[in-house]
């Protein structure tokens, strides 16, 4: 019986290492993404702000043809 309940500690015990181990994996993976998400945030400002200017082009055209 003692010999059973040591076996079946060990076997918990590489369990939670392996959880423990899984967690650090997905934790660094959330932390990739959440960079990723930072950067993709200016690229979408910068892509916004590229809109603005062009879009403020086109108007300042078609105003003068208009004009």
């Amino acid at each position: 019986v003692l010999g059973s309940t040591l076996l079946a500690g060990c076997s918990s015990n590489a369990k939670i290492d392996q959880l423990s181990s899984d967690v650090q994996t997905l934790s660094a993976k959330v932390e990739q993404l959440s960079n990723d998400v930072n950067a993709m945030r200016s690229d979408v400002q910068a892509a916004k702000d590229d809109a603005a200017r062009a879009n403020q082009r086109l108007d300042n055209k078609v105003f003068r043809i208009c004009k």
